[in-house]
């Protein structure tokens, strides 16, 4: 058997299939590269008005060689980079996992150049049928909800006003003849004087303005450098090329201090669920509501806790970091 030309015809194949790989690499860039896989977690439900992020699960990503861990954050949000080696068509394997529901698997398909631009979006079920509320007793009825916070905010008072009068001693018509001190165009002998006001601990001074009222007014500068910008401290100087005048400093005194107001909002009320957002400079959080038609103050706190609801909130970082609550009925009550 000839093998002559099989082993040619072999030869031209190999260099066919390097030539189309090195094309195909050069083209499509195929190198293994950073994978970014971006996605949300919802509970899944027919509704979508019902489709509530899903906080703290468990999200995983492995190619097979590579795993990498994250977790959903308040409003569902999970990032994920694999490190180099995976390629342009391979599989990732993504898992979902939270105590309160169901397992869920995903494949991401990496493709040429849309791979980091695809959004994944988990729907998980609860492992429990979500609370009807009904317990087989009558259920309490929550009514008249109102939420009440704080907010501080800096309060600017004028609380008086100071003047302080001071003189620049000289004698007019008198050369200057090289002194150290003289008048703009060197002509006179000139004087200079200066005065400082102390506005006191927490208070600084605003509108501050100097001026010469008695004297040879014209033949006066006055350096306002001392004082132009305010604060807790302000000093007048000025110059005098004639005879001895008199100045003038005036000032407002101003005190900065932190106000507390009180706020009240309505929230939302969906099915078992209610919602309402807050300012970010929110603080003491409660909620006013009446238990079957008996007024009550339910502190949220730290730890978000309401004997008829469970809530959790998260900072929406698109709407000036306002602060997103979600508070859903326990079994036993209704709205």
């Amino acid at each position: 058997m000839n093998w002559k030309p099989v082993a040619i015809w072999a030869g031209f194949g190999a260099v066919a299939a390097a030539l189309i790989v090195t094309f195909l690499m050069r083209t499509h860039r195929w190198q293994p590269r950073l994978i970014t896989i971006q996605g949300a977690v919802i509970r899944r439900d027919s509704d979508v008005r019902r489709q509530v992020p899903i906080a703290d699960a468990e999200v995983t990503a492995s190619d097979g060689v590579n795993h990498v861990t994250a977790r959903s954050d308040a409003s569902g949000y999970f990032i994920l980079t694999l490190g180099a080696g995976v390629w342009p068509k391979q599989t990732v394997n993504l898992t979902f996992r939270h105590p309160e529901y169901r397992p869920l698997d995903l494949r991401a398909e990496i493709g040429f150049r849309k791979a980091a631009r695809h959004l994944y979006v988990a729907a998980m079920d609860p492992v429990a049928p979500e609370a009807s509320g009904d317990t087989g007793h009558p259920a309490s009825v929550v009514s008249n909800i109102r939420v009440r916070y704080t907010v501080n905010s800096q309060k600017e008072e004028n609380i008086g006003s100071a003047v302080r009068v001071f003189q620049v001693v000289n004698q007019g018509n008198v050369p200057c003849d090289g002194k150290s001190l003289c008048s703009p165009d060197e002509g006179w002998k000139a004087a200079t004087g200066s005065i400082s006001m102390d506005a006191g601990q927490g208070n600084e001074f605003r509108n501050v303005r100097a001026s010469c009222i008695a004297g040879p007014c014209p033949f006066t500068r006055i350096d306002a450098s001392g004082f132009q910008g305010g604060g807790r401290t302000v000093t007048a100087s000025a110059l005098d090329w004639s005879d001895t005048t008199t100045f003038l400093l005036e000032a407002e005194v101003f005190r900065t201090s932190m106000v507390s107001s009180v706020r009240r909002s309505y929230p939302v009320i969906y099915d078992r669920t209610l919602n309402f957002t807050l300012p970010p400079t929110e603080e003491g959080v409660s909620i006013e509501a009446e238990i079957d038609g008996t007024p009550m103050v339910f502190p949220l706190g730290p730890e978000l806790y309401l004997s008829w609801a469970t809530c959790v909130v998260r900072t929406n970082t698109e709407a000036q970091k306002s602060s997103v609550y979600r508070c859903e009925l326990k079994p036993g009550y209704r709205f």
